[in-house]
């Protein structure tokens, strides 16, 4: 373990968490439906990009989850996404500063005020979200096969 999973556990703000191969499907049927309903017309660009950031924050939970942890209290979104730099390693970085930006987007929409995600924002967060389910797929295949439900 290094850094940020450590600090974190430190805080209080990951615990200690056995996962299993059905919860990680489970998992991932969020993140397949969750994708499905962000893809419906007619939706408004700001409720495709809440639906959306909820189908991206799956994936970052399951490699918390592989790696035995899970979120702990307040703000457990933004700490998911931190410790998505390090379960994910290199990849994970990138995708953790996208990501955060889009949870402090989707806050504003859903909090805040209506009109804050343009339908480009809403259509690149929905895409990313796909190749992000299947790295993580990937990623889990490859460094947790045991978690996999004989796909």
């Amino acid at each position: 373990m290094n850094g940020i999973l450590k600090d974190l556990l430190a805080e209080g703000k990951l615990r200690r968490h056995r996962t299993s191969p059905q919860e990680i499907a489970n998992l991932f049927d969020l993140v397949d439906r969750d994708i499905g309903d962000a893809s419906v017309q007619g939706l408004s660009a700001d409720r495709r990009c809440a639906i959306a950031y909820e189908a991206a924050l799956n994936p970052a939970t399951i490699t918390l989850y592989c790696r035995g942890y899970r979120t702990h209290g307040h703000g457990h979104h933004f700490h998911t996404f931190q410790a998505l730099r390090e379960t994910m390693g290199p990849e994970g970085v990138a995708l953790a500063d996208y990501l955060d930006m889009c949870r402090t987007k989707r806050a504003s929409t859903v909090y805040d005020r209506a009109g804050g995600v343009s339908d480009q924002e809403a259509s690149e967060l929905l895409e990313q979200v796909g190749s992000f389910r299947l790295l993580v797929q990937e990623w889990r295949e490859t460094n947790y096969p045991g978690l996999s439900r004989g796909q």
